[in-house]
């Protein structure tokens, strides 16, 4: 747990109490601080309250404002647009500071070195690829922030240390002084435009990530989109940090880039490359993009490029996201249960050549009909759930398909299939292009069934070799 002692005997509010909210209140209490804290969630504060006797619970409107030193807001509650949060209008009307946990981590550990994720797409797998490759060079590292681990969760590292934190448009917007010693932008798109109000208000949101950086301080922007480009030329004519751009469309003769499966570091002398087909986890093209980020990130701190190859060779992937599970005499078992939509299922359909394709849920506007173009990568669909009837008329003619209603039928007879098949490359893949709310809680809970389907086969296949 991060402490912090510049709070001690101070009262700082807390709104929003999810999980960053509840570590906030963890490292207060441990600081000796005095906390007050809110959630417009009934639910929320009742579970507080139960586990947190000792802690005050009052609205905003309730709190003596001549006393409140701080107040740490949630990213999940609005700063500026739609319209501030009721909390956010009194600290300003009172001259309060207001802060998220990324700025508390920053003045609690100003020794360690943060390396800080953000983009439209790409943050989850970046993120947890550059804390995968230092963890496996040895160096003391911790990974979490809007994936994971809140940072007020994290352990105190020190000078050797380094926070590895994805970010947010929302916990951007509440850093105030924080220097990232590192920080990617992945790509940017329209998104959370109901919270920021127009594209531009989230470009400037993502921008905050290179606030304050000087000479001594890397950004590393990838340029295969327009607006990033654009950003990443004006940060290089204006020279206040070093930049590396990264790219997948084109080669770089000053930062890294992919090019054919190849990634080229163009920073080293003599250039160095690697061969991103034999890392199993980060297939697709899209993926490329993250390890070109990746990689400059380790570069960016020593690391060597045999310890960023192997890094990258050994990184196991993140669940649910092109999750390679297990092969079945020959068929390799894939979840991506995250492709909740057809955008998502075009990443992990566009990767494959042999597809036992497992799909459907609750299907979003347009349904499975943007995903034509990968229909002949398809050898065959296995249809589950509400969408099902709706997905075998798009697939007629086009592909063959069974409608098996559910997880356990559509995964027997994928593997069946495959088996009978015996065709090289083949590939179970669950990309449902649905939500999941039909049959599960969550996409993660259908992706831990679709898993333990998988390791039960594996068990089986195990038991029956080594029957005497």
């Amino acid at each position: 747990m991060i402490r912090l002692p510049f709070l001690a005997q101070k009262h700082v509010a807390v709104l929003g109490l999810g999980k960053s909210g509840i570590a906030t209140v963890d490292a207060l209490l441990a600081s000796d601080a005095m906390p007050v804290v809110w959630d417009d969630k009934p639910q929320a504060l009742e579970d507080f309250a139960a586990k947190y006797p000792q802690v005050k619970v009052a609205e905003p409107e309730a709190w003596d404002w001549a006393q409140v030193s701080m107040v740490v807001l949630s990213p999940g509650l609005p700063y500026t647009h739609p319209a501030p949060h009721k909390g956010v209008l009194l600290a300003q009307q009172n001259g309060v500071e207001i802060v998220g946990d990324i700025e508390l981590l920053y003045r609690a550990q100003p020794d360690a070195t943060i390396i800080a994720i953000t983009g439209t797409n790409g943050k989850s797998t970046t993120t947890s690829l550059i804390g995968h490759i230092l963890q496996q060079a040895g160096r003391h590292v911790q990974v979490g922030g809007n994936l994971g681990l809140p940072v007020l969760a994290f352990e105190p590292l020190g000078a050797d240390g380094i926070y590895v934190v994805e970010l947010s448009s929302y916990q951007l917007d509440l850093v105030r002084t924080t220097v990232f010693d590192v920080a990617v932008l992945l790509n940017l798109s329209a998104d959370h435009i109901d919270r920021h109000g127009d594209l531009r208000g989230y470009i400037a949101a993502k921008e905050h990530i290179f606030e304050r950086q000087g000479n001594e301080q890397i950004a590393i922007v990838g340029v295969d989109d327009a607006i990033s480009e654009s950003l990443c030329h004006s940060m290089i004519e204006r020279g206040m940090q070093r930049v590396i751009p990264i790219m997948t469309t084109q080669s770089c003769d000053a930062g890294i880039w992919v090019e054919d499966g190849q990634l080229h570091n163009a920073l080293a002398q003599p250039e160095m490359m690697m061969n991103l087909s034999q890392c199993s986890n980060l297939r697709g093209e899209h993926n490329h993009q993250n390890a070109a980020a990746a990689y400059a990130a380790c570069w960016s701190v020593d690391v060597a490029h045999a310890d960023i190859e192997k890094g990258m060779m050994s990184f196991p992937g993140l669940a649910h996201r092109m999750q390679r599970i297990a092969e079945l005499d020959g068929v390799v078992c894939v979840n991506d249960s995250k492709a909740t939509n057809a955008d998502a299922a075009a990443k992990s359909l566009g990767s494959y050549e042999a597809i036992y394709w497992i799909a459907g849920g609750v299907a979003k506007e347009g349904g499975i009909e943007p995903l034509g173009h990968y229909f002949p990568r398809v050898r065959k669909a296995f249809l589950i759930g509400a969408a099902q009837d709706d997905f075998a008329a798009t697939l007629e003619g086009h592909v063959g398909y069974e409608k098996n209603g559910t997880m356990e039928a559509a995964f027997a007879a994928a593997l069946r299939a495959a088996k009978m098949d015996a065709v090289e490359g083949a590939v179970i893949l669950l990309a449902p292009a649905c939500a999941s709310f039909d049959q599960y809680q969550n996409f993660e809970q259908r992706g831990e069934h679709f898993v333990r389907l998988v390791m039960d086969a594996q068990a089986q296949n195990t038991e029956a070799k080594y029957a005497v």
